[in-house]
């Protein structure tokens, strides 16, 4: 324990005074004026700890400054700011917030006020003291204490450009975020974070925050795994994405170095494990199939011949290489009977894909529309490739699969039914795979279904392609 003098620091306390306006919460505010420091700049009525308790003083100098009477008892504790000005020295700030009082505000101090009125708090007037607006602004975030040094060079007024306000967490179950390079990253292209929640996949690997921002707003943030995933999905969010004209996410900002990506929220409740029925399940499984026709019909990328996807069939022996000990008798020689037959045939022409059209990745809408996330796996690839993560929801259902094409807007050929057999046949061996070492047990067990389907000749769902196209 230090044997030197006690740090001692001036205390200040502030009222935030809020009311419901027309346009959301409003807080009252004053223009300080005359022989007083910070002339000219608005300021919540405040005043300097006298021999009282605080919430004795944020009472005092409520009804000295505004006239209004609040009972202690209305007094709640809203955030401490620890405070240094450009050219003083450091003091700490009780902001307390007061929803309830009688009396009508005026100004009651003209010598030291010339303004007096109810600001929205997304709408906070300039010119403003920094010191005061950093409070109201770690307020709004839900910060129980922050600090706010400023330097010698930084004005008194609020200016976005010297924004020294730092929240301080609460104790709890509070999400923290991802490492500090991502979290500076995020504030720099949307501002500050009030609130970081985890909104990964359970699986390993899986890196995702839904943020909300202290002046309002929410984006997701998403670190990706590898370069090339990086790289997919900022391609398609700059590239096609744009003209599904709503039903996707907009990218905010990207960094390559960090594998990050900040897009906007897309609203809408997740496919994977809803329960629909009926009708809705028939125009919703409709409207699935005409997301993914305009998502084929946009023009294909420039792409170098090192950039370049792989064939479907290109990764066969490594995935079966990697699955042999996890699959059932007779699978691997199902899967390459289905993969040998699909290559005789011409191959497919490429389009743009999403890649992962899946359950988990399609939300719905409360009027019906069908957004998509997640195009870290978008490449140039045939047609059929988007079919096969949806084939299990046609299992035993071919009237989702007539209501999913018919929104598509064609039935599929011989051709491409048999290439989409093999393609899901290897995506299902890749799935246990994968599935197994990654912890994803959903993924190992969809891999195990289909290949079922596929000895059992019942992966296709509609008539007129006997055995999905493998012969017998």
């Amino acid at each position: 324990m230090s044997g030197g003098p006690r740090h001692t620091v001036p205390v200040d306390v502030h009222l935030i005074a809020v009311r419901d306006g027309e346009a959301g919460p409003e807080v009252l505010l004053s223009r300080r004026a005359g022989d007083v420091y910070a002339a000219g700049l608005w300021h919540a009525p405040s005043g300097h700890l006298e021999d009282e308790t605080v919430v004795a003083g944020v009472v005092r100098e409520t009804w000295e400054e505004t006239g209004l009477v609040v009972n202690p008892a209305d007094v709640r504790a809203a955030v401490t700011v620890h405070h240094r000005p450009p050219g003083g020295r450091a003091r700490i700030g009780l902001f307390f917030e007061v929803r309830r009082w009688r009396g009508t505000a005026r100004i009651r101090e003209p010598e030291k006020c010339d303004a007096m009125g109810w600001f929205p708090l997304d709408a906070l007037p300039e010119p403003m003291v920094a010191y005061c607006r950093a409070g109201l602004d770690a307020y709004r975030a839900g910060a129980p204490v922050a600090l706010h040094f400023q330097t010698p060079a930084d004005p008194i007024a609020h200016d976005p450009r010297c924004d020294r306000l730092h929240l301080v967490p609460a104790r709890g179950p509070a999400e923290q975020g991802p490492e500090p390079a991502v979290r500076v990253f995020t504030e720099r292209s949307v501002g500050r974070i009030a609130a970081w929640r985890d909104a990964s996949w359970a699986r390993e690997n899986s890196r995702v925050w839904h943020v909300r921002g202290a002046a309002g707003g929410e984006w997701f943030v998403k670190v990706h795994q590898n370069p090339r995933f990086h790289r997919r999905e900022v391609a398609a969010l700059r590239g096609w994405v744009p003209g599904l004209g709503g039903a996707g996410p907009r990218l905010v900002a990207c960094d390559p170095d960090l594998l990050t990506v900040v897009v906007t929220v897309v609203h809408g409740r997740s496919l994977h494990g809803a329960v629909l029925a009926g009708a809705e399940e028939h125009a919703t499984f409709g409207a699935i199939g005409a997301l993914a026709a305009r998502i084929h019909a946009n023009p294909l990328p420039r792409i170098g011949a090192e950039a370049a996807p792989t064939g479907p069939y290109d990764r066969r022996d490594r995935f079966l290489d990697t699955a042999r000990p996890l699959l059932a008798p007779g699978d691997e020689e199902c899967v390459r009977s289905a993969v040998a037959v699909a290559q005789r045939l011409p191959p497919l022409e490429r389009a743009v894909t999403h890649g992962d059209l899946q359950l988990r990745n399609l939300l719905l809408s409360d009027d019906g529309a069908v957004h998509v996330i997640d195009f870290e796996r978008s490449e140039p690839q045939p047609r059929v490739r988007d079919f096969v993560r949806l084939l299990g929801c046609f299992d035993g259902r071919p009237d989702l699969a007539e209501a999913f094409f018919d929104g598509y807007g064609r039935r599929l050929s011989a051709d491409e039914v048999t290439h989409l057999v093999a393609s899901t046949a290897l995506d299902a061996v890749s799935g246990i795979a994968f599935g197994t070492r990654d912890g994803d047990p959903e993924l190992v067990e969809r891999g195990r279904r289909t290949l079922a389907r596929l000895r059992a000749g019942t992966i296709w769902p509609l008539p007129g392609h006997p055995q999905g196209g493998i012969p017998r």
